[in-house]
């Protein structure tokens, strides 16, 4: 029905939201978007979004969001990944993760963000894991 863009500095954009999508229903979702400028078969979950202070990333800070909007705009493709399923899978695997596909540093002017590149469907599968609990 609707998409508003979150513009603004605030308690929402802090918290991860950059859009609020209303269905016809009633029903709203708000979003965090992620894009990739080149396709790329992994998806880079940002461990620390500062190296040095030891700031959490996305994947692992509280996030007042119900998805993330992971899109690769080559291919005009995105996965809508679940957060809490995905920073539950994130708990279950990360150190594996790091382990098996290494970090990548991107310098940013003042900072050093790092990401986790997980293959797409290793990450999915392991959200669809973590939505069980046994």
């Amino acid at each position: 029905m609707s998409a508003v863009a979150v513009e603004h500095d605030g308690w929402a954009q802090r918290g991860g939201i950059d859009r609020l999508l209303t269905l016809s229903c009633g029903r709203t979702y708000t979003v965090d978007e992620k894009i990739r400028l080149q396709d790329w078969p992994d998806v880079l979950l940002e461990r620390w979004s500062n190296e040095r202070l030891r700031t959490p990333g996305w994947v692992q800070k509280p996030l007042a969001c119900d998805f993330i909007a992971y899109a690769y705009a080559p291919a005009a493709s995105c996965a809508l990944l679940p957060v809490p399923a995905l920073q539950r899978a994130w708990r279950q695997h990360g150190r594996q993760w790091i382990g098996l596909y290494g970090q990548r540093r991107a310098e940013n002017q003042g900072y050093t963000s790092v990401s986790v590149p997980v293959p797409r469907g290793v990450l999915m599968q392991a959200i669809v894991e973590a939505m069980f609990v046994l």
